[in-house]
């Protein structure tokens, strides 16, 4: 394979995880098979920047001084909130020269300002996947997945998304392997598919402001596999069912059923990720009852069955 330019675009307020978290992973790669990538950073005028962490960073050389890279990545970070106008116009000129354009985290917002998601699926951090819908209304924004591929461009939710989207792209040059083994040295896992959501079932649903609620959420997190209907439920907060459904919708934002079908496909996902269980004694144990009422949950919410979640989502062991 050719080497790759992956070129990092650096500005004044950048989110620093935003940049050293694929950063790490496009090294990492290089280290594995030199001469794969050639990895650059750049800053409108070549000076330093500085992190909205405070941390100071040294770029290779200005913008106007690269040549178009193979994989163009745009960080996110509070700078991405009153953007430069020589960085937007730079996005604009050579965005779409770039063979693979990557953003994480809100630079997302920086590549639709510069007119690169137009008619495209986007995502960016859930805090500003609303204020990206409502500048930018081209852009067809999913808030739900920690990141995106639509053709060439590929985007990505908060900070250690990046990572997730770095690893895949890796993945896709150089094979599983490598991949793996990057993640291993990062100590992460190779296993978020793109299409996870960017909260988990606890931290997507509002905790429940009475008692009762709060106490019936906790229940389904711990028993997956119990009787979860919403008769079963307004039991245990002492409320009538259709009393109960109606709070507890009102007060955690979802309804008992999408809570419990959340809590039950990420208590399935992690069985299958870090455990040796068959499918049916993980369908069984997550509340699923059968092999095929779970591929079913599987399908449509990942668009893969369990056996292949597995395969492609469990991690390797280290020799």
């Amino acid at each position: 394979m050719a080497q790759r330019t992956v070129l990092f675009v650096l500005f004044d307020g950048v989110q620093s995880l935003d940049l050293t978290g694929p950063l790490e992973v496009f090294a990492g790669a290089e280290k594995h098979r030199p001469g794969t990538y050639r990895i650059r950073t750049a800053s409108p005028d070549g000076g330093p920047v500085r992190a909205s962490s405070g941390l100071t960073v040294v770029p290779d050389v200005s913008l106007a001084e690269v040549s178009d890279p193979h994989t163009l990545l745009v960080p996110g970070g509070e700078g991405t909130r009153t953007p430069q106008p020589e960085l937007v116009d730079w996005l604009r000129a050579h965005g779409t020269c770039a063979e693979r354009l990557v953003s994480v985290c809100t630079g997302a917002i920086l590549l639709a300002s510069a007119g690169l998601l137009d008619g495209r699926r986007a995502t960016t951090h859930w805090a500003y996947c609303d204020k990206l819908a409502r500048d930018h209304p081209e852009v067809q924004v999913d808030p739900d997945p920690i990141f995106v591929r639509d053709g060439h461009v590929a985007t990505s939710a908060g900070v250690t998304s990046g990572i997730d989207l770095a690893l895949a792209l890796v993945e896709e040059d150089l094979g599983r392997d490598v991949a793996l083994g990057i993640a291993r040295h990062l100590v992460v896992f190779l296993r978020r598919p793109g299409n996870q959501a960017q909260f988990s079932a606890q931290l997507a649903a509002q905790t429940a402001r009475r008692e009762p609620l709060r106490e019936v959420q906790r229940w389904i997190t711990e028993h997956p596999d119990a009787d979860l209907s919403v008769e079963t439920l307004a039991t245990r907060a002492s409320l009538s069912p259709r009393h109960f459904a109606r709070a507890f919708q009102a007060e955690t934002g979802m309804t008992p059923g999408r809570y419990v079908d959340r809590v039950r496909l990420e208590h399935a996902r992690r069985l299958l990720e870090d455990t040796t269980d068959g499918v049916e004694e993980v369908s069984r144990a997550s509340g699923y009852g059968t092999p095929e009422a779970m591929r079913r949950a599987f399908v449509k919410t990942l668009g893969a069955a369990p056996a292949e979640y597995r395969r492609r989502f469990h991690p390797v062991p280290a020799h």
